[in-house]
């Protein structure tokens, strides 16, 4: 069976916003969240990108239920992996088995704003590996020093520890990744329904991880509406190849996005309030072996989406 979550998009929505609309979620038939990670929004008109741990914190106490994870934290560069062990092992300490910590190689966007130099993606992932080590040897709560080729630990300790320690995912958008995670994550994160992926990554390890896939859409009872929010609002979803990991600034994603048009975004993201196309959006990721989807829904009518998935969508699965 397909667990079918809601994506709370922090490049879209303010801080007080994402947890009612967390809330919401918790309320309703979705069985968890992902939330987004980010420094900036892609584009300046997204308008927002608050600190993501202080939206789970609020998040934690607003709900009950709802399993939450980040779609994707980058525990590379922006901040250092000690301190992304702390932030999480708190977040999972404030959500007793209702949280678990995304993570991925990041964007040029969101990790440059230090001044650091942007690494290529296998060196990212090389970074990433010893990220990951550090932030496991943390949670085991003991006094932890390490001396890796990218990173310096010395003599820290976490204090805090939840009683069930997250599970951590690893994001891939290509075979390299794939096989990264596969070798070292507890799950898969994914944004197209590409079974190559899910192959790769079930290849490179062992047991039955989840893998979370990531679908855009963007409901309104007025199609052509819906189609001028998304173009608005999410063009970088018509972005080819590389560019949304590459480029550095929202101000060149706005330059890229400019020969993206709203037939292309109509013939990319599902828009309007026909159920079986939304189902079927959804069922390219099932069909490609993920097994936890999670909606993005473009806009702030939130409310009525989750109404209309709850009635209309969410049964099919």
């Amino acid at each position: 069976m397909t667990a079918i979550g809601h994506k709370l998009i922090c490049e879209e929505h303010g801080p007080t916003d994402l947890v009612e609309y967390a809330e919401l979620a918790d309320e309703s038939a979705f069985e968890f969240a992902m939330i987004s990670d980010h420094y900036h929004p892609w584009l300046a008109s997204q308008g927002e990108s608050p600190m993501v741990w202080n939206v789970i914190g609020a998040i934690a106490h607003a709900t009950d239920d709802l399993r939450l994870g980040t779609a994707v934290t980058c525990p590379i560069i922006r901040i250092h992996p000690a301190i992304v062990a702390q932030a999480a092992a708190t977040a999972a300490a404030m959500m007793p088995g209702r949280f678990f910590l995304g993570v991925g190689a990041g964007e040029q966007l969101n990790e440059h704003v230090l001044g650091h130099r942007w690494p290529e993606h296998e060196v990212r992932l090389e970074m990433l590996d010893e990220a990951i080590e550090i932030i496991r040897r943390l949670w085991q709560g003991e006094t932890t020093s390490y001396r890796g080729e990218y990173y310096t630990v010395e003599n820290a300790r976490l204090f805090t520890l939840p009683d069930e320690l997250p599970s951590i995912p690893i994001a891939a958008d290509g075979p390299n990744a794939a096989r990264f995670a596969g070798e070292h994550g507890d799950g898969l994160v994914g944004v197209s329904p590409d079974s190559n992926l899910i192959e790769t990554f079930e290849e490179a390890g062992d047991g039955d991880r989840p893998k979370y896939g990531e679908v855009t859409v963007c409901y309104d009872e007025d199609e052509t509406a819906a189609v001028e929010r998304a173009h608005e609002v999410w063009p970088i979803e018509g972005l080819p190849g590389e560019l949304m990991w590459e480029l550095a600034t929202p101000a060149h994603l706005e330059q890229a996005v400019q020969s993206v048009t709203k037939d292309g975004i109509a013939d990319l993201i599902v828009c309007g309030d026909d159920p079986d196309a939304h189902v079927a959006a959804l069922e390219e990721y099932v069909d490609a072996g993920y097994d936890h989807v999670t909606v993005h829904q473009i806009g702030t009518n939130q409310a009525a989406f989750v109404e209309f998935y709850e009635n209309e969508v969410l049964p099919s699965f």
